[in-house]
């Protein structure tokens, strides 16, 4: 690589309209507290699992992981594709015993944990439970070679044997509202349509939580780590992270979007490499963002300003490709992408 280290940092503000896309334990919109004041929260999770799914569903990639507890199922189904005279309990069985010797340990045909696997590994292991492999170190190497591009990003833990465990290359923050918020209740009822005409009450009352909000969303991806994850693929290494991006801007959580439609997209993404550290802009919104008439363009300011007040403290990054800023802006989403494709192919 041209420089030692490279950090993709991707910013975006974001309105999302009345809408509860990811919820506690108790059905509230998440919050937290920050700047004293509470603002909108969606969990780094729930925007991972939004991109895991644009992976599998907009991505040109066929090696995307998938993460279960019903593993050995999914390497059975493939013994089977391969070889049509196992049954399926002989398919189970191989499988099964098969994880079992690679350290990954199941009850009764089910992982004791979730473990998150990639397409092309788990095509691999069905050919070698089908060849009668059993040796630790080979079934490890399958485990760790060729891993699929969100297991090569968000990394795996493996509690029953940490030597499969891969590192992360991408950190995704909590995404949190700009402003302050209020959490407010959505009063509805159902009627029932075969009610008797002297019935006039509700088949179903309830209420549902909700807010809305200008969301600060912010990832980071140390490509020179990634790199390393998919075997000094460079290529592959350049589409990943142009996929990352894509992912990140395009992707929604699905919580209460039956409900909501709140099927928004960003008003600003800004894209930076730099070749120091990687760098979250959000204390630029510990001041709440304050506004009569709207907060996405105060947003966009303090994005801005938040972005030229870090050079005080880091290195002027080595390519800046924004959309929805004040100047210097890509003429659209796919120019932006296209460019960083160029971007990348200069550094990595």
């Amino acid at each position: 690589m041209t420089n030692h280290n490279l950090f993709l940092d991707i910013h975006v503000i974001q309105a999302v309209p009345p809408s509860n896309i990811n919820r506690d334990d108790t059905g509230s919109p998440k919050t937290a507290q920050y700047g004293g004041v509470t603002r909108a929260r969606v969990s780094s999770q729930s925007w991972k699992k939004a991109i895991r799914d644009y992976f599998n569903t907009n991505g040109l990639y066929a090696n995307v992981g998938i993460r279960s507890l019903d593993i050995i199922r999914y390497i059975a189904d493939k013994i089977q594709e391969k070889d049509s005279s196992k049954t399926e309990d002989d398919a189970i069985k191989l499988a099964s015993d098969t994880l079992d010797k690679a350290g990954v340990k199941s009850k009764d045909n089910r992982l004791k944990a979730l473990f998150f696997i990639g397409s092309d590994q788990a095509e691999k292991l069905a050919e070698a439970a089908i060849d009668g492999i059993a040796d630790k170190k080979e079934l490890h190497a399958i485990l760790k070679n060729n891993p699929a591009i969100d297991i090569a990003l968000f990394g795996r833990m493996v509690a029953d044997d940490p030597s499969l465990n891969e590192d992360a290359s991408a950190q995704v923050a909590h995404a949190i509202s700009t402003h302050a918020v209020q959490t407010e209740f959505d009063f509805f009822t159902a009627t029932d349509d075969l009610a008797r005409e002297d019935n006039a009450g509700a088949g179903m009352l309830g209420t549902i939580e909700y807010n809305s909000s200008t969301l600060y969303r912010y990832a980071n991806v140390a490509a020179h780590e990634l790199v390393k994850r998919l075997e000094d693929n460079k290529e592959a290494t350049k589409n990943a992270l142009m996929l990352f991006v894509e992912s990140f801007v395009k992707s929604m959580p699905t919580g209460k979007v039956n409900t909501f439609a709140n099927q928004t997209l960003p008003s600003a993404v800004v894209v930076t490499l730099r070749s120091d550290r990687p760098v979250n802009i959000v204390t630029a919104f510990e001041m709440p963002v304050k506004t009569n008439g709207g907060y996405i363009e105060n947003s966009v300011k303090q994005l801005e300003k938040g972005l030229k007040d870090a050079q005080t403290f880091v290195a002027t990054p080595l390519s800046t490709l924004s959309i929805g800023l004040k100047e210097n802006n890509q003429s659209d989403f796919n120019a932006l992408l296209e460019q960083l494709g160029k971007v990348l192919e200069e550094n990595l």
